[in-house]
């Protein structure tokens, strides 16, 4: 079992930009410390309070330069917003910066992101980032090669420089596609940070279904908000203000933005935007949040609770990642909680599934 932090790196009010990076920074060469196996961030624009980790990359080469075991995972690259061939070449050097640490995944993105980088919401989106996938692991598996697609046509290319070794990938979202295109793979799936299990329980049936069909292994990756202390009381009121801060933020572009079109959002495989799921979910009481699995907040014994609950009912779990710096959180707690879990909890799973091969590849 792998353990993990996940971060989006939400800027709420009372902070800066330049405040929230150092924190994380700091909790970065903190998680080193403690012995997580890696710290994942997501790629996102143009919403603060979902997040301002628009240059993942840039963050892990800089934490790089302070720690020495941890792993770092862009979570997930949104490639309609890049050039395949150019973010293979991204890839390639962060590789490099990171010594070798350096893994991720790679998604479509929020449905609300593309009218805001002016990319359109058409029937278009889905085949594009397709072919833009193959596009992108053809550049990262072939010293040279030629791609003749509908959308992208590459004549004698390569990537400088060429990475030396094999990338562990990982792709997450709500749409049926990506988890049968991460089956057909081999990748691992991210399941989103906000939902139960019975949200998703579907698609992760789907998941391990098209595995067996491919002959690949599940290897899911489960991120849960978390807040720990050893006084139950105490845990429940910490987490109030964050943990809500956290849904409300995730929930932001939609309740306080103007909302993309539906009839775009739709022609363009972006469903579960215009579902209503995230506005919902963002009216849910802080006590509904936690007694119905949105997040995990308690005592160690009470967070081992709920992960054993969760690896009882969702085989192929492979890494266990919390989120425990968002929402406007103080550092402190951050800090706390990072140590906490993996004191008092972690040491309870290591061992809890076999290992899970990682060499998952572009």
């Amino acid at each position: 079992m792998r353990f993990g932090l996940y971060t989006e790196i939400q800027l709420h009010p009372g902070k800066t930009p330049e405040q929230m990076y150092g924190e994380v920074l700091e909790q970065m060469v903190n998680a080193d410390r403690l012995g997580y196996d890696v710290y994942a961030a997501i790629e996102h624009f143009f919403y603060p309070k979902f997040s301002i980790s628009a240059n993942p990359t840039a963050l892990f080469a800089a934490a790089a330069q302070r720690t020495k075991q941890i792993r770092f995972r862009t979570m997930l690259h949104a490639l309609p917003y890049h050039n395949p061939m150019v973010l293979a070449s991204a890839i390639a050097v962060t590789d490099i910066l990171t010594e070798g640490r350096y893994e991720f995944g790679v998604g479509r993105g929020h449905g609300w992101i593309p009218e805001k980088a002016g990319v359109p919401l058409d029937e278009h989106a889905r085949p594009r980032y397709e072919e833009a996938v193959d596009l992108l692991f053809e550049a990262l598996s072939n010293v040279e090669f030629s791609h003749e697609g509908e959308y992208f046509q590459v004549s004698d290319s390569r990537i400088i420089p060429f990475p030396k070794e094999k990338f562990r990938v990982t792709l997450g979202g709500t749409s049926d596609r990506t988890y049968e295109l991460a089956a057909e793979h081999g990748w691992s799936v991210a399941v989103p940070p906000l939902l139960p299990y019975v949200a998703l329980e579907k698609q992760l049936d789907l998941y391990r279904e098209r595995c067996a069909e491919h002959g690949t292994t599940p290897d899911i990756v489960w991120i849960h908000a978390c807040h720990i202390d050893e006084d139950r009381d105490t845990a429940l009121r910490e987490a109030r203000d964050w943990t809500v801060g956290f849904i409300k933020g995730n929930c932001s572009p939609l309740t306080e933005y103007e909302k993309p079109p539906t009839e775009g959002l739709l022609k363009a495989d972006y469903g579960f935007y215009a579902a209503g799921i995230m506005e919902q979910l963002n009216d849910i009481p802080y006590e509904q949040l936690v007694e119905e699995d949105y997040i995990w907040v308690g005592t160690p014994d009470d967070i081992a609770a709920r992960i054993e609950q969760t690896l009882e009912i969702c085989p192929g779990i492979g890494e266990i990642a919390i989120t425990c710096n968002a929402g406007g959180i103080e550092h402190w707690m951050a800090i706390k909680n990072q140590e906490l879990f993996m004191s008092r909890v972690a040491p309870r799973f290591a061992a809890a599934s076999p290992a899970v091969s990682v060499a998952a590849t572009a």
